[in-house]
């Protein structure tokens, strides 16, 4: 994944994978907890991009010129 749009397919993927009619018992299960995991890391990616967003639009605000690189999008 290198960015949202990325991330956008890649969760829509997870969830045709968990809405396939012929997965069940460990199978749905161990899809299940991926689900889990892949919306865990989501989460924190969409965090991160809200952070930088906020970041820019105070640059944009404010008269801060040069913001720190990790808050640079």
């Amino acid at each position: 994944m290198n960015n949202l749009g990325d991330l956008n397919m890649y969760l829509f993927e997870q969830l045709e994978r968990l809405n396939e009619e012929d997965v069940s018992g460990e199978t749905l299960n161990n899809e299940i907890e991926r689900s889990s995991a892949v919306t865990k890391v989501a989460g924190a990616i969409i965090d991160n991009a809200r952070l930088v967003l906020q970041a820019e639009k105070m640059k944009e605000e404010t008269a801060v010129n040069k913001l720190p690189n990790i808050l640079q999008g």
